[in-house]
């Protein structure tokens, strides 16, 4: 449309939401962005889309951190894989890890709010009540790594560029370029995006070479970040150093945070030299994911003498969607009826018991454990957005909200695997000598499961028994990291384990996950391959919901479509965070509520700054 995203002025940037027809009269009036900016007059020291800020404008520090941290010491990570890149902002090879430390954002969140953003680069944000635009007013203090201001030109560059080199991005940005007004997650969408350095990315290279975004690199990028890159060895490590001038180091949203000099991070193969390492002492924290090792492999020396400290955060976000994906791009999985049949043979009951030790919750919807998912049969508002897509919906969605098939006892799980077996016959599949095949094409129903986490054969191997009774072969792929990430960028598998993660106040990344636009970009959260009108349809309504109550009936109506059309096998949720600590770490009274925030808030006890051996 010709539309520029952003305009630039004196005291700020202009973000502007505009339908086509507005083009002309915008262009029209470009040097006019302070009387767009004067239809909102009070200028927020925070914005949220979830009831008011909890800090106030005068707020001095988060109240889930101790402002008086002592700074000092190395935190020493691990990492599973390789990394080829330095450049998190393009979908092109595999980064390193935790390069989010370098950039810093227009808004900074709250991991004790949902939703909650507050001021860093932009001292104040304003949007009118319509939310057409979104106005933020840049620090004069806030300054690249080099010394050099960060202008509203770095801010219209970096939403340009990041949109043209992301193909997520571009969806998930897409009305900051066009759309109507009324997207309440857009002020939050741009502000939490990092702000690049313009002069940086359109100058040459170290290699002589002009800077390209879209590019991998191994050149350190500058950044305006609490951290920058001190060295790197390839695949194998990166060391992050503290940027002792930073510029932000006194504001409200980073006072006592980012206490170590230095975070170096260690790759290994795999998870298991990853474990081994933990176990001997040479990681500082460890997030655990696996309920068997948090359950019986920390009976160790280190544990038992208090060199290593188990901690549980009990969370209060929105529970992780995690399952089995069937590639819907894949003809054999096109029919929801084979989709139901994979999660009819799917048996979370035995597992919980035998693998998981009881340490885990069925999930049942994408907003699990909230308000957003669905009760009882749908009502108001929400059976309304749903009437206007009876046609092309399943039935079931206008019933009880969807419940994971239950394998408790034997008799269920034969029953189960009957129901799986009639849904196969009624779209085409027949058992012939023990094998599943398709009566028109003779093609027989063998699977490919990809995976990077050789601990997972546990979980995926009964699965696989199950299935072959029903006569699919499921053939388990395990591959090393890099290789993983690169074939589901292109959707290049046909079955794989995937989190879906989201939170009380769902907006515009509901079109990467699930939208039909992202289905066949590349690297996008769309790995489903999802294509539905109606899901498209409802989706803007949860972006565009004018207040809490049409948020909840949008998000629910969405849930009932995307659950009864089988878009994944479910698995199970954890509502605790478990984390592995060194006793050479400090931390706060408390946690903050949503995320545990140790790589933010946690402190090395100056004690044990002068080493980095454990004790």
């Amino acid at each position: 449309m010709g539309l520029y995203p952003v305009i630039a002025t004196p005291r700020g940037v202009v973000v502007h939401v505009l339908a086509a027809s507005a083009v002309a009269a915008t262009l029209a009036g470009f040097g006019a962005a302070p009387a767009v900016a004067a239809e909102a007059p009070i200028r927020r020291h925070a914005i949220s889309t979830i009831g008011p800020a909890k800090q106030g404008p005068d707020f001095t520090h988060f109240d889930w951190v101790n402002p008086t941290a002592p700074k000092g010491g190395t935190l020493r990570l691990a990492g599973t894989g390789k990394f080829d890149s330095l450049n998190r902002h393009t979908y092109r090879g595999i980064e390193a890890p935790y390069l989010s430390l370098i950039n810093d954002t227009l808004m900074a969140s709250n991991p004790d709010e949902p939703a909650t953003s507050y001021g860093l680069v932009a001292e104040w944000v304003s949007t009118p009540p319509d939310v057409s635009s979104a106005t933020f007013g840049l620090r004069a203090e806030a300054r690249f790594h080099d010394g050099t201001p960060i202008t509203p030109e770095d801010v219209i560059f970096s939403l340009v560029e990041q949109k043209r080199v992301w193909p997520s991005m571009a969806i998930y940005l897409r009305d900051v370029r066009f759309a109507r007004a009324g997207s309440r997650d857009l002020p939050l969408a741009v502000g939490v995006l990092p702000v690049l350095p313009r002069h940086y990315w359109t100058a040459k290279g170290a290699d002589g070479e002009p800077r390209d975004l879209l590019r991998t690199t191994l050149e350190p990028p500058l950044g305006s970040g609490p951290y920058r890159i001190k060295s790197v060895d390839t695949g194998r490590s990166i060391t992050y150093e503290r940027v002792k001038d930073y510029w932000a180091g006194n504001l409200p949203v980073r006072r006592g945070q980012y206490n170590f000099d230095e975070i170096r991070v260690t790759m290994y193969r795999d998870d298991v030299p990853e474990f081994e390492a933990v176990k001997a002492g040479e990681v500082d924290v460890h997030p655990e994911n696996v309920s068997k090792r948090w359950a019986t492999q920390y009976d160790i020396p280190r544990v038992k003498d208090g060199r290593l400290v188990k901690l549980v955060h009990k969370s209060g976000a929105v529970a992780q969607m995690q399952g089995f994906v069937l590639n819907t791009r894949r003809p054999k999985f096109a029919d929801p009826r084979v989709r139901r049949a994979f999660a009819l043979a799917y048996d979370f009951e035995s597992a919980n018991t035998s693998l998981f030790y009881g340490l885990y919750t069925r999930v049942n919807s994408y907003f699990d454990n909230s308000e957003l998912a669905p009760r009882g049969l749908p009502v108001g508002r929400e059976l309304e957005l749903l009437e206007k897509w009876r046609a092309e919906v399943p039935a079931e969605v206008f019933g009880q909200p969807y419940r994971s098939p239950v394998n408790a006892t034997p008799a269920q799980q034969r029953d189960n695997l009957r129901e799986a077996l009639r849904l196969l016959g009624e779209a085409g599949w027949k058992v012939t000598n023990g094998v599943l095949r398709h009566e028109k094409t003779g093609e027989a129903m063998t699977v490919e499961f990809l995976n990077n986490d050789t601990s997972f054969d546990r979980i995926v191997l009964p699965y696989q028994r199950a299935l072959a009774k029903i006569g699919i072969r499921l053939d388990i792929r395990v591959v090393d990291a890099t290789q993983f990430v690169e074939r589901t960028k292109t959707y290049d598998f046909e079955m794989i384990s995937d989190v879906y993660p989201q939170n009380l106040a769902p907006g515009n990344e509901l079109r990467e996950n699930f939208g039909s636009a992202a289905a066949d970009r590349p690297a996008s959260s769309n790995r489903i391959g999802i294509k539905s009108p109606a899901v498209d349809a409802l989706i803007e309504e949860v972006i565009y919901a004018a207040d809490r109550a049409q948020v909840v009936s949008s998000a629910r109506a969405l849930d009932r479509v995307l659950m009864w059309s089988h878009t994944i096998v479910p698995q199970w949720y954890n509502s605790d965070n478990w984390i592995v600590a060194s006793s050479r770490m400090g931390r706060p009274a408390r946690w903050p509520s949503q995320d545990p925030a140790w790589l933010v808030s946690w402190w090395i006890k100056p004690e044990a700054v002068s080493g980095v051996k454990a004790p």
